[in-house]
């Protein structure tokens, strides 16, 4: 019997990502959609989407390029970051543990008071997930995103900082891979732990469907490079799914959620 990681990873290496090939791959369903790569033209910009239907074992996908490129995870990050924090205790409860501002203005007037876990991940409150991270420490962080097989696993360029501008990388297919994973709570960590995750991330509601996302961008410098990851149920039905595209003006920074939900609703996960 096939599971879902391993027809996931077998459609991954059989269509998507030729360099992850495996031998006498024979079981695949993925296409890839033209109309969705025209999303990301129409803005002006490169792009890529991945979806995966749950269900159906299959991947939609815009290109077989961008989908397979590793790309640094910017405040995607923060769902294993706040997995990781829960896990080992450096945060208790979501709700009650705060985490103090540190008297620091920022120019993002919600990063300037204190948070819960909950609140802090609303908002990417980036300061608050510097401070897990290193009250996580480099030894427990390598430690738990080698447990989880997240990404390229390197947490090189230092603990508070290196999902943004250091050495971790991710492509779609291995965000979605982890996100299925956690979302089933069948990642080798503790029930509770995934459970809390999923329930603190961001909801939004369209029409009959529910998407859990978390947005991401990255600096000028690394490429100005904005995310958004998650999953969308409507119904019994769940698509998990994963855009990057490059960010260059404030409206396509802005654009993430509602390209995104243009191409759910592409490929009928709206």
């Amino acid at each position: 019997m096939i599971h879902r990681r391993h027809a996931l990873g077998l459609l991954a290496a059989a269509s998507i990502l030729p360099s992850r090939s495996f031998a006498n791959v024979s079981y695949q369903r993925s296409e890839f959609r033209e109309d969705l790569a025209k999303r990301f033209f129409d803005l002006g910009t490169e792009g890529t989407f991945v979806g995966y239907k749950v269900d159906d074992y299959l991947i939609i996908a815009s290109d077989k390029v961008r989908s397979g490129d590793g790309k640094l995870p910017a405040s995607t990050f923060k769902i294993p970051n706040a997995l990781i924090a829960l896990e080992t205790g450096v945060v208790q409860d979501p709700d009650k543990d705060v985490f103090k501002w540190d008297g620091t203005t920022r120019s993002i007037e919600a990063w300037n008071k204190d948070h819960t876990l909950r609140s802090a991940i609303a908002v990417s409150a980036f300061p608050v997930f510097q401070e897990i991270a290193r009250r996580i420490g480099a030894e427990r962080m390598q430690k738990y995103l080698d447990v989880v097989d997240y990404g390229n696993r390197d947490i090189g360029g230092g603990i508070d900082q290196f999902w943004v501008t250091g050495n971790l990388r991710i492509d779609p297919v291995q965000q979605i891979d982890f996100l299925d994973r956690l979302r089933r709570g069948v990642l080798p960590v503790g029930k509770r732990s995934q459970e809390l995750v999923c329930d603190i991330l961001p909801v939004t509601k369209v029409g009959d469907a529910v998407i859990h996302a978390k947005t991401g961008l990255t600096d000028k410098e690394h490429g100005s490079l904005g995310w958004l990851v998650g999953w969308a149920e409507k119904g019994s039905e769940v698509t998990v799914f994963a855009m990057n595209m490059d960010c260059k003006t404030q409206a396509q920074i802005d654009a993430r959620m509602s390209v995104t939900q243009q191409c759910l609703t592409d490929i009928a996960a709206l």
